[in-house]
């Protein structure tokens, strides 16, 4: 081990710079049991000031970076959810730095086929505040994320060393991620402080060796006036969208700011001038200015340039290398006639599941008019069976997300797949039309598809309905919180509220109630309309419940592709759908099934070679029989099941029967809905 820290004094009104060194590359500890901890007065594990045990690392000679030495350090799991070791290296003994420059370089062999992660931590309890979250995959990609959202990525070569720096200017808020000493991107950090680096193994693939870890902080001396840029938060998103900027503006010297201007220009156009005044912001504090006066973003590249002046009222302050900000974005165009669908994989006793209802929350805000978010409940009150079976065998766990039915993801990166799919052209425009009686509540629901492009192969129509602002009581509607206190990072709020959330504190949105036919939808549902230019119709019929809050309501009607994925997708409140007008169908297929009263009713697999399930979503506790007939109307079949309440699977068996249509007749309250089923 090799540690030099030098420290430099200097007092000012309170402010005490330290420039400070460190280096270790672990040659001079004991190879042994995990206690990298114990032997060292520098690392320790999380939640402890020392180390030992599982959550601590050994240091080992079956691999290290340079020739010279023979020792490094190496994480690995075998558990999905990763650890246990869990190694810390802070770089402050006291507050975080936030201050002047910090260079971090670290060495790291990840093998092929596996998996690295280390984070930076903002504060000296472990789990306040993640700065960063730095991921490396099996692929030879590093992913760079603040607040989960991605800022940076970069490559290196699997089963080869490679430095990784993270270089922080934290004055004018500048981070970058360099690779053997090549840059791979910059960024803006949303929390612009360090305390620690938290090695962590982080899921079942993980395996790497750590060596000649390193750090170095260059201090900043206060001079009396300086207003610092920190942060030009411009979201990046759409041709067209409308963004307000917020700037915010550190107190990077010892005098009181009362006032200061802003301008912000766009691609080199007239800058926008804001004139901040009435302040008192002391010495090391933050503000954040919010522009009322918009930005639009244009089709190529959008430079914003943001520049501090006029400190006090004073003109220039006493630095001028943090005065100015930019941000490069680059937005996307949408596919004319485009809307993409992220559905959400969820349940209240899902302990992360928060973050997908923020995630999900912050997409719908920022691309509304462009996607269409659904929320599939598992295992609580607002579960849809058949559409909890059907996402259930395209994931590996809770929360998952798919956007366009692409790969399962996390929903903290819907917005990368939903970037990759709003650009594709569809095959089909969709325009969702509807009739609504106020009375009876039967919702009567059309999805016309315009085709674009020339339909081949078997394309799928489905129709949802979701519902906003969803509540409930009792123990089943709270929802299990894992960010409650903090401890495992912000979360839109969650980090404040209990765990689990009461039902009384809330609300759900995009809340799936209905999905019909099934989750795969109405096969071959263009029939012979598959060139461009013609269209098809097809209906649908639901009654909501009365508990169902009608002008929360949104419809969305989806075309699925041959391979599974969601071509395009349409969503409407019943207003928007009713004016748009209800569609009878084109005689290319209207389908007959219809919801009963309270109840969901849908037959997968359809058609079959030999077994299918009626799956039923009953709002109420009903009785339930079924009759199943063949085409020549002789009764193949039939079963009273008494009363039923909330999803169920039944069973038909047409093993003992030919080839042909069958009508499988579901009677709930004495209200008959009638399903075509093909047996192969």
């Amino acid at each position: 081990m090799k540690k030099i820290a030098t420290l430099a004094l200097g007092c000012l009104l309170g402010f005490v710079a330290q420039a400070q060194t460190f280096s270790d590359d672990f040659e001079s500890y004991t190879v042994t049991t995990p206690v990298l901890g114990l032997q060292s007065p520098d690392w320790r594990t999380w939640g402890s000031t020392t180390g030992g045990g599982a959550t601590d690392v050994a240091v080992v000679t079956t691999d290290n970076h340079t020739t010279a030495g023979s020792k490094s350090i190496y994480f690995s799991s075998t558990s999905a959810s990763g650890g246990p070791q869990d190694v810390v290296l802070p770089f402050s003994t006291g507050a975080p730095l936030n201050t002047g420059q910090f260079t971090f370089k670290t060495w790291f062999k990840v093998p092929a086929g596996k998996t690295a992660y280390f984070n930076f931590q903002g504060t000296s309890t472990m789990g306040g505040m993640y700065v960063l979250d730095c991921w490396m995959t099996a692929a030879g990609v590093i992913t760079i994320q603040n607040t989960g959202t991605t800022v940076a990525t970069g490559a290196f070569t699997p089963g080869t060393w490679f430095e990784l720096t993270i270089d922080a200017n934290f004055n004018s808020n500048s981070w970058d991620l360099l690779v053997n000493g090549t840059s791979q991107g910059t960024w803006s950090n949303a929390s612009n402080q360090v305390w620690a680096i938290d090695y962590y193994p982080a899921d079942a693939a993980a395996s790497f060796w750590v060596d000649d870890v390193s750090y170095n902080v260059v201090p900043y001396t206060l001079p009396a006036l300086n207003a610092a840029g920190n942060l030009l938060n411009i979201s990046n998103g759409l041709v067209g969208s409308v963004r307000y900027p917020a700037v915010t503006v550190r107190n990077l010297g010892t005098a009181t700011i009362n006032s200061f201007d802003l301008s912000i220009s766009q691609n080199g156009g007239a800058p926008v001038v804001m004139n901040v005044t009435g302040l008192t912001l002391a010495s090391l504090a933050n503000t954040i200015q919010t522009y009322t006066s918009s930005f639009t973003l244009v089709s190529g590249t959008n430079t914003f340039v943001c520049t501090i002046s006029n400190v006090n009222g004073a003109g220039a302050d006493g630095d001028s290398s943090d005065d100015t900000l930019t941000v490069v974005l680059n937005p996307v165009t949408p596919a004319a006639g485009k809307m993409v669908v992220a559905e959400e994989a969820t349940g209240t006793w899902c302990q992360w599941c928060p973050r997908g209802a923020v995630y999900m929350g912050l997409m719908d805000a920022k691309y509304s008019g462009f996607i269409a978010p659904i929320a599939v409940h598992n295992g609580d009150p607002m579960t849809v069976a058949a559409y909890d079976s059907g996402i259930g065998a395209l994931i590996g766990g809770y929360p998952s997300a798919l956007v366009d039915r692409l790969p399962e993801i996390d929903p903290s990166a819907i917005e990368t797949d939903f970037l990759s799919r709003i650009v594709v052209a569809p095959k089909a425009f969709i325009v969702n039309g509807a009739t609504y009686n106020t009375t009876t509540r039967v919702l009567n629901v059309s999805v016309t598809s315009t085709v674009q492009a020339t339909l081949v192969g078997n394309y799928k129509t489905i129709c949802v309905i979701t519902e906003d602002d969803v509540t409930g009581t009792g123990s089943t509607y709270n929802q299990s919180n894992a960010y409650s206190g903090g401890a495992s990072g912000p979360m839109g709020g969650f980090e404040l509220l209990a765990n689990p959330v009461p039902a009384s504190q809330m609300t759900y949105d995009f809340v799936a109630r209905f999905i019909s036919p099934d989750f795969n939808g109405i096969p071959n549902s263009p029939g012979t309309s598959t060139a461009v230019g013609n269209v098809f119709t097809w209906t649908f019929s639901f009654t909501l419940p009365a508990t169902y809050d009608d002008t929360q309501i949104h419809i969305v009607g989806m075309l699925v592709d041959p391979t599974g994925k969601i071509d395009n997708a349409a969503s409407a409140t019943i207003a928007e759908a009713v004016a748009n007008g209800y569609v009878t169908g084109s005689g290319v297929g209207i389908n007959d099934i219809a919801s009963a009263p309270d109840a969901q009713v849908s037959v997968y697999p359809n058609p079959t070679a030999s077994t299918s399930t009626i799956t039923l979503n009953l709002a109420k506790a009903s009785d339930v029989s079924v009759a199943i007939y063949a085409v020549d109307g002789s009764l193949v079949g039939n079963k009273a099941y008494g009363q039923l309440n909330g999803g169920m699977l039944l069973p038909i068996d047409l093993t003992p029967y030919n080839a042909g249509m069958y009508f499988v007749n579901v009677t709930i309250d004495g209200n008959t809905t009638v399903v075509k089923l093909v047996k192969e």
